[in-house]
């Protein structure tokens, strides 16, 4: 397995997103050592029937993995081997960017899901939506509407902007960190997410996905 662990290098800085746990596996080793891929935060079965273990088979085994293999080629023997994956993103273009974007982007959206998710937010994210959108529901119909529409592969994302949280979707591998936005919350809608548990009906997915979404988590990326 290419797990191993990697010291937390906690910086001071803005971006709460410093402080998440596994933010510990999105930084290169020193010595040029490569980006490892970080273990699931539950069991492969734990999501099923909404994310099943066969999904993640593929999804976390294959996809997100070649992902990272394919970001630990091309930034070999150079600087970049030792750069956090939010440098790489606010950094790099091409390669480099959609392979590390994609490391970052699978390993949050891991994380935005729980076996003991779902429900309404409760907290300071409760306020928060409230405060930007009016109510929870007005903010998952939009989050919804956002994620169901979009054209082609990507991710809906809550994201933080300044003071204010919006809803935005991003094309392939896009990540709003490189345009200055904390992500908050995000939702993958590449078909290989939903498809051997939904085929092509992405509503579905997206409905049942609210079920597992990981408030506990979310909360701490405002």
């Amino acid at each position: 397995m290419l797990y191993k662990k990697l010291s937390s290098l906690l910086r001071s800085s803005t971006n709460k997103l410093d402080r998440v746990v596994w933010r510990k596996y999105t930084t290169g080793a020193a010595g040029g050592e490569p980006f490892t891929l970080p273990p699931l935060p539950y069991p492969k079965k734990a999501l099923a029937p909404i994310v099943s273990e066969e999904t993640l088979e593929y999804h976390y085994e294959k996809h997100h993995r070649t992902y990272v293999t394919k970001l630990n080629g091309l930034v070999a023997n150079s600087p970049k081997a030792t750069m956090t994956l939010e440098d790489l993103i606010k950094s790099e273009k091409g390669g480099i960017y959609n392979n590390a974007a994609q490391v970052w982007n699978h390993t949050f959206y891991w994380n935005c899901m729980s076996p003991d998710g779902g429900g309404a937010p409760k907290g300071q994210i409760g306020q928060e939506i409230d405060k930007a959108f009016g109510s929870f529901d007005e903010f998952k119909k939009q989050f919804t509407q956002e994620a169901v529409t979009h054209f082609g592969s990507g991710w809906a994302w809550l994201v933080k902007d300044q003071d204010k949280l919006k809803v935005i979707s991003g094309h392939d591998a896009e990540n709003p960190i490189s345009k200055g936005l904390i992500p908050v919350l995000t939702c993958d809608v590449w078909e290989h997410a939903y498809y051997i548990d939904f085929r092509n009906d992405r509503a579905k997915y997206v409905e049942k996905w609210w079920d597992l979404v990981n408030w506990d988590f979310v909360s701490k990326n405002l």
